[in-house]
């Protein structure tokens, strides 16, 4: 028994001696100092943030698809599935699959969804946006039909 009660008196003892060396470097900063990452309200007429369009994106979901297809975490997950099956990274889309099911989440959906995004054609690799907003419009409606192609060149003959 006083080993055991050794052992709590040390923990105990380290953990005040590392509180007390922390507390002077805490106490040296100048409270009247912004940070350089502090956020900005949003001003009148702005774009909502991330994190208000995600919660919208959400809530349309849930509006417009029947059964778990709308619920946020196959929203969440199955969109991610489809993101990074399109960025050939398929380690990580399978490790997502398996969360994905392990929620009860339709996995039809994942196909149609992603057959919807392949077959929208090439995506601007530069622009992440872009692919992010192509998989939830998918998501919504997978029977999306395909993006008018680019008109031919001229002097070639469609036939």
């Amino acid at each position: 028994m006083p080993v055991l009660k050794s052992h709590h008196l040390s923990a105990l003892l380290s953990a005040a001696v590392l509180a007390f060396s922390l507390a002077p470097a805490a106490a040296q900063t100048n409270p009247e100092q912004k940070g350089p990452d502090q956020p900005k309200p949003p001003a009148q007429g702005e774009q909502p943030k991330d994190g208000q369009k995600k919660i919208d994106e959400f809530a349309e979901a849930a509006r417009l698809l029947q059964g778990p297809a709308g619920n946020p975490e196959c929203v969440w997950l199955g969109r991610r599935v489809v993101n990074l099956l399109w960025r050939d990274d398929l380690d990580t889309a399978f490790r997502h699959l398996d969360l994905y099911d392990r929620f009860g989440c339709p996995g039809g959906h994942i196909q149609a969804t992603f057959r919807c995004v392949v077959r929208q054609g090439a995506i601007d690799a530069k622009a992440p946006e872009t692919l992010s907003a192509r998989v939830h419009a998918c998501w919504i409606n997978p029977t999306l039909p395909p993006q008018a192609q680019a008109s031919q060149p001229t002097g070639t003959n469609p036939q």
